[in-house]
């Protein structure tokens, strides 16, 4: 099936994954398919940035040492644009830099699938170049509408943004401790520790 014959039905998850690696970043936000591909003369996308990567890098490690001192059953830690069905009415899917995932939902999941069927505890998203401010701000309230907590990581300014529903906004910065609780029961870390070279 082709591309523009994918595109005249309402287009799924399923239909999603099988779509060609061609280095165009491709969601499904409310039913509806958004791609994103650098403009001549705008920044690469975040896929083969270094810092991007680092960053990615060192929140997977901070969030699995954590996990892996939890009591079993545990969750999971995913890196590298993992892919989340957040709702399916209608259908959203996004691929998340960093998620953390609960020991139910590890249970639960069907392991033939590709992508998570249902959404994270938390999501992280780093900031790039390429990013605009209106397409953060809407994929933060996608998560939040589903109840999932929103790391916003600015890797220029060295802060993070946390987003929890029905919550007012947290900003922590280098020098502060972010805290994970309730969501992450007892997660602590140094701000620090995400930017470090």
């Amino acid at each position: 099936m082709s591309l523009a014959e994918t595109l005249q039905k309402p287009i799924t998850a399923e239909m999603l994954m099988e779509m060609p690696d061609d280095g165009v970043e491709r969601e499904i936000i409310n039913g509806e398919l958004v791609e994103r591909r650098s403009k001549p003369g705008d920044p690469p996308m975040t896929r083969r940035n270094w810092d991007h990567s680092r960053i990615e890098a060192a929140i997977a490690k901070i969030l699995g040492f954590w996990s892996d001192a939890q009591p079993k059953p545990r969750g999971k830690v995913l890196g590298g644009e993992a892919g989340f069905r957040l709702k399916p009415d209608p259908e959203t899917f996004v691929g998340i830099d960093v998620a953390y995932v609960s020991a139910e939902m590890v249970a639960r999941r069907n392991p033939k699938s590709k992508f998570g069927d249902e959404p994270p505890v938390l999501a992280v998203e780093i900031l790039s170049p390429s990013d605009q401010h209106e397409d953060v701000v809407n994929k933060v309230k996608l998560y939040l509408e589903v109840g999932t907590v929103v790391w916003v990581v600015d890797p220029d300014f060295h802060i993070v943004t946390v987003h929890q529903p029905g919550r007012p906004i947290e900003v922590y910065r280098e020098g502060q401790e972010l805290a994970g609780d309730p969501y992450l029961p007892g997660f602590v870390a140094r701000v620090d520790s995400i930017f470090e070279a």
